[in-house]
């Protein structure tokens, strides 16, 4: 627990998540749970920015996605779409949208030959 009366160990932090986003929420170009962040190279931390939007871009020094980063930061998953969207706006995290091709099946040869192949295991 920490000593600055910000966090309760049963309730959790005693600041509403509205008031993180100053009562902002996620944008109609919403971010996909499963787009991956990653933080920039900067040489140090940036002026304005709060504690979770710190807590975001060290967290994303590797790829994670929106939904992974949510549950670091023990934040709900439309507070951590603004503070990201935050982020993407001052050009400090880079943003990769999952793939929407599907997937192509193989052809039946291809099939037939692996299943050849493991018969012969």
């Amino acid at each position: 627990m920490t000593d600055d009366g910000w966090y309760d160990e049963a309730a959790g932090p005693l600041v509403r998540p509205y008031t993180i986003t100053s009562g902002r929420t996620p944008s109609e170009d919403q971010l996909d749970l499963s787009t991956q962040v990653m933080t920039l190279q900067q040489g140090s931390d940036p002026v304005g920015l709060g504690p979770e939007h710190l807590a975001i871009t060290q967290l994303c020094r590797r790829p994670l996605s929106v939904a992974e980063i949510a549950v670091y930061v023990k934040l709900p998953l439309g507070v951590v779409r603004v503070l990201c969207g935050d982020l993407i706006d001052r050009g400090l995290v880079i943003t990769r949208a999952p793939s929407r091709q599907p997937a192509q099946m193989p052809d039946h040869e291809t099939l037939q030959a692996v299943l050849d192949g493991l018969i012969k295991l």
